[in-house]
């Protein structure tokens, strides 16, 4: 006997509206500009700019139109056109505005082309600086080279800016603003030498990986025999393993010696641009969300008079009445676009906004292990929106800091409970492990176990598997491969 059963779903379709909205949420700033284009393009409706004369408020438009035009057009007779006519309605929009949409899993990567001196002059825009420092800060960018080296001294430049431009300075004051340039993108960016350019880049990496602090000491106080290839003197000075020895050659065999020579045929290069800066003002820290490439939009004044022209006319014309409906839809479509890119800015402060108070301690010297430990569910609730929403903020978007530039998901991280009830970063308890292995006795490394143990001794609630996953990513070998004679 066959068995029936009833199964009752829940499914949510989505409008228009909030499908323009995920995409454009979806998209970095950097791109941005280019779908705008593509909107001014296809819809004579929408303009750029501002109209002076226009008021400048919020649209009030409603998000909960009917979005299926050619019924709508079959069942009315007459079409207000107060929604189009009003100067509020089409006047230049805000950055500003509410809203939470349902929808669907996708990331979208980061990414963006320019080239060189336009990356550079991009996020130098981002420091905040002030006269004295932003003209000293062009005569640094202007003598980078194309493979991303600054080789005039730091006293010629002095000299260039008091000879051509009667701007007298110090060698120490440029040296603190080209210390702000080398923490642009790409990493090693504005290094005087080799050695400056493969020691920023090792800055950008994990502080608690091991290898990254071998690496660094190998570059910073034995960086001739690295380069005469001498790595069994370097290895005996550091006291370490071949293995230990291998890894850290090949970690610092991947750094880029050219970090500006990265240019495609067509002489474009990508390097990832942030979304938002974070500035220091004073000891206040302030979220300014990039919209150079979010311009004015407006409804076209002259679009939306046609309208009122042709309700004038035969309305039983079905000519007309086409027409009308081919003028409302472009009205309508424009507005949606102008609102999408107003809940997209609004979504996207919102939430560095969230991630910045809950990530305050960080953002105040750049130490990673001040960083707390944060999920999407975490910034959602701040927020009131879906964690999906977050999650697309998250996956697609880059925050310029002081200590460089941060993909979002990076300050996302799991949490360890303590025996105080309290959570500790997964980075913290990185660190920690870290610190236990580098202070191990070398002819008897601590087993995964004994670190477990060790770890709870200190209230991290931490089990064996975990130990031994944070231990891979850190790049550090079991305990057998640690022995050292």
């Amino acid at each position: 006997m066959q068995k029936l059963s009833l199964n009752q779903t829940l499914q949510q379709k989505l409008t228009p509206q909030q499908i323009q909205f995920i995409k454009l949420l979806q998209i970095p700033t950097a791109e941005l500009e280019t779908r705008i284009e593509e909107e001014l393009e296809i819809n004579p409706a929408l303009e750029e700019g501002m109209d002076e004369e226009l008021s400048a408020k919020d649209d009030t438009y409603d998000d909960n139109a009917d979005s299926d035009y050619d019924e709508e057009y079959n069942h009315r007779d007459d079409i207000s056109l107060d929604d189009y006519l009003h100067h509020d309605e089409y006047g230049g929009y805000k950055m500003y505005s509410d809203g939470n949409y349902p929808e669907e899993d996708r990331e979208m990567p980061i990414a963006t082309m320019l080239t060189l001196h336009d990356a550079l002059i991009q996020q130098f825009g981002y420091l905040r600086l002030n006269d004295r420092q932003a003209v000293i800060g062009l005569q640094l960018l202007g003598s980078i080279e194309n493979d991303g080296y600054i080789r005039r001294s730091l006293q010629a430049i002095v000299n260039d800016l008091a000879f051509s431009q009667g701007f007298y300075s110090s060698i120490e004051e440029v040296e603190q603003v080209l210390k702000k340039i080398q923490t642009f993108d790409p990493p090693g960016i504005g290094a005087r030498n080799l050695q400056e350019c493969l020691l920023l880049q090792l800055g950008r990496k994990d502080a608690a990986d091991v290898y990254v602090t071998y690496a660094i000491k190998v570059i910073e106080a034995f960086f001739e025999e690295f380069s005469k290839k001498h790595y069994d003197k370097i290895q005996k000075r550091l006291n370490i393993t071949d293995v230990q020895m291998k890894c850290v050659i090949n970690l610092i065999t991947k750094l880029n010696p050219k970090p500006g020579s990265v240019e495609g045929e067509d002489g474009l290069a990508q390097y990832l641009l942030p979304d938002f800066w974070i500035n220091n003002n004073n000891g206040k820290l302030e979220v300014h969300l990039n919209s150079k490439n979010a311009p004015e939009l407006r409804i076209s004044r002259s679009f939306a008079e046609m309208l009122d022209t042709y309700d004038k006319s035969d309305k039983s014309n079905r000519h007309i009445r086409e027409t009308v409906s081919f003028v409302k839809q472009k009205l309508d479509a424009a507005k949606w676009f102008i609102d999408a890119i107003k809940q997209r800015q609004n979504t996207l402060q919102r939430t560095m906004n969230a991630i910045l108070q809950y990530q305050h301690e960080f953002f105040m010297d750049g130490d990673e292990t001040r960083l707390k430990p944060m999920i999407l569910k975490d910034i959602a609730t701040r927020i009131d929106m879906d964690v999906s929403t977050v999650s697309r903020v998250a996956n697609s978007k880059a925050v310029q800091t002081e200590f460089g530039v941060y993909p979002l998901k990076y300050f996302f991280s799991e949490g360890i409970s303590t025996e105080y009830g309290e959570d500790a970063s997964s980075r913290e308890v990185k660190s920690i492990l870290k610190d236990l292995i580098e202070s191990e006795p070398k002819g008897n490394p601590l087993s995964d176990d004994k670190l477990e143990k060790l770890l709870n001794e200190k209230g991290y609630n931490i089990a064996r598997r975990t130990v031994a996953k944070y231990r891979e990513q850190l790049n550090i070998p079991v305990a057998r491969l640690r022995k050292q004679l």
